[in-house]
Order: structure tokens, then sequence, then C-alpha cells
């Protein structure tokens, strides 16, 4: 991933120095454990691990070069990287790799880089949730309008619409850490996972100390069901930063005004228009949204390998674990902040709730009548002639409110007690369950 959209701390994950170090220690535990059972000298192992240590706690660029240097010759990575080895550890690193395959090697490395990744994801969500645990209960009383196809629908707890995103990230990051125990697999079990050269006594010690379980049935790589359904769980977050990313951009728009992003001093929104106040970091946030779903595909096809393997997959996650995973570490963060410093107009959101004249109380006064005896089709009638003749003329000379309307009404006028209606228009009405919610999100 561009520098721009990364942090040091998930790019590290993917860098050829800890890579190179995981693949070390698959090498040298596996090595220990060919050693318990007594297939190989103790004193190797115990020579290999020492060298070998001593050789990643120096690694430096140039091994990195070198490595590359015997890779162009060889044309194969874990062989570049034996070779490397061999000439740290000298004649002991015979027993090295003994009964292994390179997929062995690779794919126990991705489940613990991906685990190593997962674990920051996780991470992040967490702050992310105490953002929008904060912020929701800070305006668990604010009135704002709620909106249904983008049209003011009913008043609502703007507390309330982040408790519904809270909840939401609370769902994925349930989902990730299903994701995580998923793909946190080892594999030992050399070509085609058949054993025949090494025992899946020596895959469950290398498992052990690396935290993962044993691969029930590897086919020389660990099935991709399992890298697919954690590209998914990435896909169905970014999802969900894509949708509160979006309700940031709409109620920071200038009619509505609601809410916005943060400004910093000396902060700029347009080379040609200085009063521009842009939405930037969610518009940036949709973005990067699409192109971690975009991800998702090529993982799902990724499962339909050849056979027992091939490499048709390799490419594909050269790619997509440390650009999604990195990604999604940056977004999450990003968001986190934005929700954090969001700046919220409760005046404007009270403004709006009342700007079309009173139309958005409709549904409760719906009820009213009808509970006065009026059919509730009549009801509809008499509610929606008042709200379109209020919403029709609003702004101009002969524009009257919905109650207004609704008092002048025939129909009506005689059928409801003042107390009635008042509690009918009042948006407090639309509060009085936000305790049960908020205790149903946040217990």
């Amino acid at each position: 991933m561009v520098p721009r959209y990364s942090r040091p701390r998930m790019t590290a994950i993917w860098s050829p120095v800890n890579r190179y170090r995981i693949w070390f220690e698959i090498e040298a535990l596996a090595c220990e454990a060919l050693a318990k059972r007594g297939e190989i000298p103790e004193d190797a192992a115990r020579i290999i691990r020492t060298k070998g240590d001593e050789a990643m706690a120096a690694f430096s660029d140039a091994d990195v070069a070198r490595i590359d240097e015997i890779e162009a010759e060889t044309r194969h990575d874990v062989i570049a990287f034996l070779t490397w080895l061999a000439e740290k550890v000298g004649p002991e690193s015979r027993f090295v790799h003994m009964g292994m395959t390179s997929s062995d090697v690779l794919d126990t490395c991705l489940a613990v880089q991906l685990t190593q990744a997962a674990d920051i994801l996780l991470e992040d969500m967490d702050i992310l949730l105490a953002a929008l645990k904060k912020r929701a209960h800070e305006h668990k009383h604010t009135v704002t309008i709620g909106r249904s196809h983008g049209i003011h629908a009913e008043p609502m707890s703007f507390g309330q619409k982040l408790a519904g995103h809270y909840a939401e990230f609370a769902r994925n990051r349930r989902r990730l850490e299903v994701a995580r125990e998923e793909i946190a697999v080892c594999a030992i079990s050399g070509a085609v996972g058949t054993y025949a050269h090494i025992s899946p006594e020596v895959e469950e010690y290398v498992a052990n100390h690396l935290g993962l379980k044993a691969e029930a049935v590897s086919t020389q790589v660990i099935p991709r069901d399992r890298h697919a359904a954690f590209f998914c769980a990435l896909g169905v977050i970014a999802s969900g930063i894509e949708r509160l990313a979006t309700e940031v951009r709409h109620l920071q728009r200038s009619e509505v005004r609601e809410a916005e992003e943060f400004f910093h001093a000396g902060q700029k929104g347009s080379s040609a228009m200085p009063h521009k106040r842009n939405p930037v970091l969610s518009e940036n946030l949709t973005g990067l949204a699409r192109l971690i779903r975009s991800y998702v595909t090529p993982a799902l096809e990724n499962v339909a390998l050849w056979h027992e393997r091939d490499i048709s997959h390799s490419s594909v996650e050269r790619n997509i674990c440390p650009d999604g995973t990195v990604t999604l570490d940056f977004a999450l963060a990003r968001l986190s902040g934005m929700m954090e410093k969001l700046v919220v107009y409760p005046d404007q959101m009270l403004a709006n709730v009342e700007s079309l004249g009173g139309v958005v109380h409709s549904g409760e006064v719906l009820l009213v009548l009808a509970r006065a005896g009026i059919s509730r089709e009549d009801a509809y009638r008499i509610v929606q002639r008042a709200a379109m003749a209020t919403w029709t003329k609003l702004g101009t000379p002969e524009g009257r409110t919905f109650r207004e309307n609704l008092e002048a009404d025939p129909e009506v006028a005689g059928r409801v007690e003042k107390a009635v209606l008042d509690d009918a228009l009042d948006p407090a009405r639309h509060l009085r369950a936000v305790d049960q919610i908020f205790a149903r999100v946040f217990g």
C-alpha cells in the first residue's frame, strides 16, 4: 500500500524482516521437534537455533539483498532463504527443512502474519467503539431528524443514530474474532499433506509454539476457504466504515450542516474557494472501503485451486494480504479520529426538525385521530391533507404550520384536545425508548 494510507505498525508485519524471522522460527521449531523425536541430533537443533537467532538479530538490508540475489538464480523464494540460512548456520543446516515442503513455511507464515494483523485490527476497532460509545452517550438526548429515502421522516436521538453504528461495529468485531480464529492454523505436513516424511507431532509442536492450531487436512496448502472468510470479514467491516462515512458526508452538506468533520487551524478546503469546508476524511474513507472490498472477490476465487495445490493464489495474496490489512488499519484509525473530533450542531438539528412546519409529526397525529374514533383511512386522508397544505405553501406569506392546518380542519376541530395535540407534536416523545435502546446496545 502507498505510504499515504499506511501506518508503520501494520506495514512492519509485511516487511521482509518480519517474514524471514517467521520463516526461520518455523524451521527452528521443526528442528527442535525433530530432535525431541530423536530424528536429528539435539546439538544440531541447538546450533541451528543459536546461529539462526544471531543471524536474524543482525538481519539487515544486505541480507535481504543476498536472499534476492540467490532467488534471482534459483527462481524459488524458500530455497533462496534456506541457502542464505545455510551460509549462516554451517554444516548443521542439512537438518533444516527435513520432510517439509515450501508451502509448510509459506502458509504457516501467512497464518502468523494474518493473526498479527488481526490483533492490530481488533485494537483499532476497540478504539473506534470507545469513540462511538462516548459520542452516543454525549448526544443521547440530542434531537435530530431521521430520514428515509433522504427525506425527513420523524425525529430521533442523534445518540441513537451513533449507537446503531456502534452496534454494527461490535458485530463486525465479533466477525473479525471468528475470522482470526479460522485463519490461525499451521500446516507442517509435507508434499500433498500426507506426512510421509514428517510426523504430525512436529506440526503440533510448531503450531503450539506459534499460537496456532494444526490444519485438519492440508492439501499441501492450507485450504483457502479460511482466507476467503478472513477477507469477507474485512469487506464487511469496510462497508460499515463507508456507511458511517456516508452519514457524515450527508450531515455536512451546506443545506443540512448538522455535523461536520473537525476543521483544523490553517486547513484549506479549496484552492479556488477560500470558504470551503469539505468532508475530505469521510470521502477518503469511502474510497478506501471500495478498495478493501475489491479484495474479497479474488480471495473467494483463490479457494478453487487445482487438485492438492497450484500457485494461482500466491500472486493474489502477495498483494491483497498486505494491502487489505494495511488499508483497513489506516481506515479504522482515521474513522476513530474523525468521530472523536466530529463537530455536532444540536441547534441546527432541531431547526431542521421544525423546518417543514411540523409535518414530521404526521405519524403520531394519525394515531391520535384513530384513537379519537376516526377510521385509519379517514385519519390518513385528513393528516395528509394538512401536511400537503403545509408542505406546498411552506415559506410563502399564506403558508401555515402543520398544527394550524390541523386545527383549521373541521374534521379535527373539537375531536382532539390541545394537550393531546401538544404531546403528538413534541419531538421529545421520540426519545422515550432511548434508555431501552441504549441498554440493549451498551448493556
